[in-house]
């Protein structure tokens, strides 16, 4: 009975072993965001680029056009509404494992919509009244994020993130906190 545990872990972990090569040989991956897409009607996409070690870099664009968001928006709920985010990080793997892992993130966020104020205005005869005005935003944020990523068929990733950081320039028109939240689904080639 020792024989065959000992034999079907030998197994195991060579198995696993050579799965993170196969894993380890392949550097980039593109991946899709199904969470964003589903709840908030937002476009992310995202690549990545692996290096020796148990450190990667890459990036996140989205783009949203939620008509909640927009509706609530125009409605007066809110008075910003991001529309569009680009993301550069830096990961570090917290586990040994390449094809089941945690991480750690680091990113900065550029980051834009619609903002929207009421302004009081005086005509000629110095009455005043008030009116909304819309301008645009941009801000920068960094933050961090935690997440975990697993891989089928030695390409197939399946990663969950969350993360938050806080807009640093543009504190009056632009949202207090920034947040990457996500289910996403990539191939690793």
């Amino acid at each position: 009975m020792k024989k065959l545990f000992s034999l079907l872990l030998l197994f195991s972990l060579l198995s696993q072993a050579q799965q993170n090569s196969v894993i380890a040989g392949k550097k980039n991956e593109f991946r899709v965001d199904i969470l964003s897409a589903i709840v908030s009607a937002k476009a992310s996409l995202s690549y990545e680029r692996f290096f020796d070690g148990d450190f990667s870099t890459g990036f996140n664009v989205n783009f949203s056009n939620s008509s909640k968001l927009n509706d609530d928006f125009d409605n007066g709920y809110r008075n910003n509404v991001p529309k569009f985010e680009f993301n550069p990080y830096v990961r570090y793997a917290l586990s040994k494992s390449k094809s089941r892992y945690y991480f750690a993130e680091i990113f900065g966020s550029y980051n834009g919509g619609d903002y929207k104020e009421i302004i009081r205005l005086e005509d000629t005869n110095g009455i005043g009244y008030y009116t909304t005005q819309k301008t645009k935003y941009t801000d920068f944020a960094l933050g961090g994020s935690l997440g975990y990523k697993m891989y089928f068929k030695d390409s197939i990733a399946l990663e969950f993130l969350v993360g938050f950081g806080s807009n640093l320039t543009n504190k009056a028109k632009s949202p207090d906190v920034i947040s990457r939240v996500g289910l996403n689904l990539g191939y690793r080639f």
